[in-house]
Formats: C-alpha cells, sequence, structure tokens
C-alpha cells in the first residue's frame, strides 16, 4: 500500500505461474483472477494491470499464447481493470499473470491479521483446487469436479468482497491461495494473543476431493505446507485426517476467509448465497485460548 493523501491510497501486487489446467484460454482467466484477488482481499478497487508473460516462443505456437492473453483480458474486463501494458519473456516453461494496481481509503486498508475474540470466521469458496489439479495431470479428475474446480478459479472474489466490506467491522481478511486454507487462516493470529477453532464439518469442499486425496493425487505443496504449518494446528479426534489434507492443500484464485463480529456473521453469508456465492460459510471463530494456533474439530 502506497498513502497518496488522506484519503487515498495505491494498493499494488504481484503474481503469476505456471498453469493448472489444459485450456489456454482458462488458464489465462484463472491467473488473472489470482492476481486481481489480492486487491479484493486488501479491501481495494482495482484499477489497472499490467501482463507477466514468459513462453516458450520456438516450441509452442503462439496461437496458445494469444488464447492465454485473451483469458486474461476477459477477466480483466469483468473486473473493471484497464490492462496498460506488459512485459514478456522467452522461456523453458508458459507462465502469466499480471501486476495489478487498485485505489482504497488509507483507514481502511483491512490486513491478514487483527481477528478478535468472539469473531466468526466466513470462507466464501470452496477448498481442493491443487487436489484436483494434480489428478488432471493424470487424466483421473472426472469432468464435474474439473468443472466445479474451474468454476472456483475462474470467479472474481469482487462480490464477495463487495458483501464483506457492506456488513463492516471486518477486523482481518486474506484469500486462500498457495500456503492452503489453515497456512492463510494462521496469518490472521500470527504473533498474536488470539487463536481460532475450525469446525471441519463446516468447510466447503469441492464433492470427489476426498476420493482423490485418498487415491494419491496430493500435490507436493499440501506436503510443504502440511510440513511448514504443522506445529500450529491441533486436530481433534473428530476432525477426518482427509479433511486436514485438504486444509492444507495449495489452492489457486481461492476464496475470502475474513473475521467479523458474530452477531453479523449470519447474515452476511445469507447475503452472500442471495448473490449466488453459494459456497460461503461461516467455518469457525476467533478464541482467546491457544494464541496463535488453530485447533481443528
Amino acid at each position: 500500500m502506497y498513502k497518496i493523501s488522506d484519503n487515498l491510497a495505491l494498493v499494488q501486487t504481484v503474481d503469476f505461474f505456471t498453469p493448472t489446467v489444459d485450456d489456454p484460454f482458462i488458464f489465462g482467466q484463472i491467473a488473472a483472477v489470482n492476481a486481481i484477488n489480492d486487491i479484493y482481499a486488501m479491501g481495494g478497487q482495482p484499477l489497472s494491470a499490467m501482463n507477466i508473460v514468459c513462453f516458450p516462443i520456438k516450441t509452442m505456437d503462439k496461437s496458445v499464447l494469444k488464447e492465454v492473453l485473451a483469458g486474461g483480458l476477459d477477466k480483466m474486463r469483468e473486473a473493471g481493470v484497464l490492462l496498460v501494458g506488459g512485459h514478456s519473456v522467452e522461456d523453458r516453461e508458459i507462465k502469466y499473470g499480471l501486476a495489478v494496481t487498485g485505489t482504497i481509503h488509507p483507514d481502511r486498508v483491512l490486513f491478514n491479521r487483527g481477528a478478535r475474540p468472539g469473531d466468526k470466521l466466513i470462507l466464501t469458496k470452496p477448498l481442493g483446487t491443487g487436489i484436483i489439479s494434480t489428478a488432471l495431470k493424470s487424466g483421473t479428475a472426472g469432468k464435474a469436479q474439473l468443472d466445479r474446480a474451474t468454476k472456483a478459479m475462474t470467479t472474481l472474489n469482487n462480490k464477495a468482497a463487495e458483501i464483506m466490506l457492506a456488513a463492516g467491522d471486518i477486523h482481518s481478511c486474506t484469500d486462500i491461495t498457495g500456503f492452503g486454507f489453515l497456512g492463510h487462516a494462521l496469518e490472521t493470529v500470527a504473533a498474536s494473543d488470539v487463536g481460532l477453532h475450525i469446525d471441519s464439518s463446516s468447510l466447503p469442499v469441492i464433492e470427489g476431493v476426498r476420493e482423490l486425496a485418498g487415491a494419491g493425487y496430493v500435490p507436493g505443496g499440501l506436503y510443504r505446507n502440511r510440513s511448514h504449518f504443522i506445529d500450529r494446528i491441533e486436530k481433534a479426534a473428530s476432525c477426518p485426517e482427509w479433511v486436514l489434507d485438504v486444509c492444507f492443500d495449495p489452492q489457486t484464485a481461492g476464496g475470502l476467509f475474513f473475521s467479523l463480529p458474530a452477531p453479523k456473521a449470519q447474515a452476511t453469508v445469507e447475503a452472500m448465497h442471495k448473490a449466488g456465492i453459494s459456497d460461503a460459510a461461516v467455518v469457525g471463530e476467533a478464541v482467546s485460548g491457544h494464541p496463535g494456533k488453530i485447533l481443528i474439530t
């Protein structure tokens, strides 16, 4: 964030990665959504973007690049973002993403920390896209699963952010991406005297992810996340082991995860459901016990 005046600040972010799906247009959409969503997670309004492209021009047809860029532009237009330029380099592997600039009032910036005891926790998208993307590489993911994951990854968090901000009193907010649900949830209580209680039965998970995880279609990032964060996670016997795995699954263009006063939580979720954000759910609460850690039951 860069403060320009008492009532105006810039928020800036950058993200790019390798393909998570086979279709180049959809890959472009996902990459753009993933980058733009960071602005919504800060409570800002995205305005402009620049393309970041790595492309193997000697081994891949330029029509693929055209489709990737078209997919990204499609989502930028949906978000009301103006494409103002970019940069490309030759690489052995295709990569795509955006540098995005938005605006916000300096006093209304949302941070990924700050949850308060008694707050309810809301998640707006289902988990499991990393596991499905891994299964896709071996041709195991079913069409329904792939369609569901694609829909989640190509959905901007603009509507969810609008409803969240309208609720007011948002104490912390982040979006769920590469560190998985639990990794990003820990950000909200890092170096604080607050802990989180997550109800595993309330977590939205894409149908079929349990079976894929059980069959071993687990991305390497899941194991890395688990190894890095597990010492701050306490799992109760009531939480199935497969759900814990899903909570470490690295997500792409995941949902918003935010905390707000308990009296506002249910109405906020209901407003999201009416707006078509059907997976939004209250998934737990912030507590004064086990500071800096998460209990998942």
